[in-house]
């Protein structure tokens, strides 16, 4: 099986550890890649949920590492891989002054990225008819993992420390929805603002398209390399259904967000997430990706992960299949617009974890 056969396949039939607390540990619900488990197989990190349903019973097992750290993956019984886990980030041992433990903070994602959501509400997740039904953002918050706002000043200290213990190289600053016709994009510059003065970090941020795109050029000035703005469903019927409160920013108004962005970050550097598996089609995926691909939008798409405790904890998993069908496609359709995961500056494209697709859009490049 190829390498990114066998990812696609982890990725949405998850894996059994028989040692669940190997590598760092793994989140249970909440905002991010929650329920996953960070691996290296080969040169890739990617994130396997292990803590879904379909993880459950995936006829995927990895064994207990041995001495050397790797630890075998088998498939009914027979060895398909050999695995390698992240180690704990030493920054995870840090408090602030203040006696804030650093990983509430920000925290790690695959290798060798530093995540955060900044404001850990959103207008639309504190109603049940306008919030996107996949969403845990408020579950990490409830549990005391986190805050609700980190304050420049703090990612800024846990990013230096990230960078100079852990080898961070890039870094994710999401954010809930606030009231505002800017979208979070303010408190995002305000806090690439403030990390960029600390330490020399590439950055993504990743809000709801700005009513206003003069927004694009602040977040740009204040430190910000890359953006995202994250469709999730590209159909109307399937976004009205899955994300009433969002579905009332338009597709349109996405797309001329982008090419606003474009202009300023540059083809490549904007990125949007798509999740397959919500209920759009292959073919309404794909044209969507062709659409972005032609501005200069990265179509980072990913395999639906239900997350515990969301309306959406017990939807399907998409198949191995179903992802296959769409990111071979995809993947060439990406080199073939000139852009590259690794080209992207920072975040979620760059980092390629949640999905196999850059392993696919290697397979595009060769001859």
């Amino acid at each position: 099986m190829l390498e990114s056969d066998l990812i696609n396949d982890l990725q949405t039939r998850g894996m059994r550890l028989v040692d669940p607390r190997v590598g760092h540990e793994s989140r249970r619900g909440g905002a991010g890649p929650s329920d996953h488990k960070a691996v290296t197989l080969g040169r890739t990190t990617v994130m396997v949920p292990v803590h879904t349903a379909p993880a459950f019973q995936s006829p995927y097992v990895v064994e207990a590492p041995d001495a050397a750290g790797r630890a075998r993956v088998t498939r009914d019984g027979a060895a398909v891989a050999t695995v390698k886990f992240p180690p704990r980030p030493r920054f995870y041992d840090l408090t602030t002054a203040d006696g804030i433990p650093y990983n509430q903070i920000a925290v790690l994602h695959a290798r060798n990225v530093l995540a955060t959501t900044v404001l850990q509400t959103c207008i639309r997740y504190e109603s049940r008819k306008k919030a996107c039904q996949f969403c845990a953002i408020g579950q990490s918050l409830a549990a005391g993992r986190t805050l609700a706002h980190k304050t420049p000043e703090q990612l800024a200290e846990v990013a230096k420390a990230a960078v100079e213990l852990d080898g961070v190289e890039h870094m994710v600053m999401t954010t809930g929805t606030p009231k505002g016709p800017d979208r979070g994009a303010a408190v995002l510059a305000d806090s690439a603002r403030a990390v960029k003065a600390a330490v020399d970090l590439p950055i993504q941020a990743q809000c709801e398209p700005p009513q206003d795109d003069a927004w694009f050029v602040r977040m740009k000035t204040a430190g910000i390399d890359a953006l995202g703005m994250h469709l999730e469903a590209v159909t109307p019927e399937v976004r009205a259904r899955v994300m009433p409160g969002k579905a009332s920013v338009p597709v349109d108004k996405y797309l001329a967000s982008f090419e606003a962005a474009v202009a300023v970050f540059g083809r490549g550097q904007v990125s949007t997430y798509i999740l397959a598996g919500l209920g759009d089609s292959k073919e309404a995926i794909l044209a969507t990706g062709e659409q972005l691909c032609a501005i200069g939008v990265y179509p980072f798409v990913v395999p639906f992960v239900p997350i515990s405790g969301t309306p959406l904890e017990s939807h399907p998993a998409p198949t191995a299949d179903f992802m296959a069908a769409i990111l071979r496609p995809l993947g060439a359709m990406i080199v073939a617009a000139g852009m590259r995961s690794s080209d992207i500056k920072a975040g979620c494209g760059r980092c390629g974890a949640c999905s196999a697709l850059s392993t696919y859009e290697a397979l595009g490049k060769r001859p």
